[in-house]
């Protein structure tokens, strides 16, 4: 949320609730806030509370399909020949770039006719 829009929000609030109020329902929200939080850390200590030893560092955000690849990869990159397909990408991408520079050189020295195609 950018610095305009908080200030926006603000001066929205202090119409709808008014200046009176808005002390209070900012005390009440923060209070709402607090509670969730304290439900989600608790909820994440019964998690792994249920998972058992080994679970200790467990993140939710261990849950989304992108994070568990990216783990398994990091930790056991080497076991399904990451580093194999790194090396064939580079290979291709060098092999790729040394064609293309040939190709530029054999197009510069292509005899050409009056009207530009290719003689030959």
């Amino acid at each position: 949320m950018s610095p305009l829009e908080a200030v926006m929000l603000a001066v929205v609030a202090v119409f709808i609730f008014g200046p009176d109020k808005l002390p209070k329902m900012i005390a009440e929200a923060m209070r709402v806030l607090r509670k969730v939080r304290e439900f989600t850390e608790s909820a994440k200590q019964d998690i792994r509370k249920e998972l058992g030893p080994g679970f200790e560092e467990f993140d939710l955000q261990d849950l989304n399909p992108k994070t568990f690849v990216r783990k398994q990869l990091a930790v056991h990159g080497d076991d399904y020949g990451l580093n194999d397909i790194q090396d064939l990408h580079h290979d291709v991408a060098e092999n790729t770039r040394e064609i293309k520079a040939s190709v530029r050189i054999d197009h510069a020295h292509t005899p050409r006719s009056a009207d530009g195609r290719p003689t030959g």
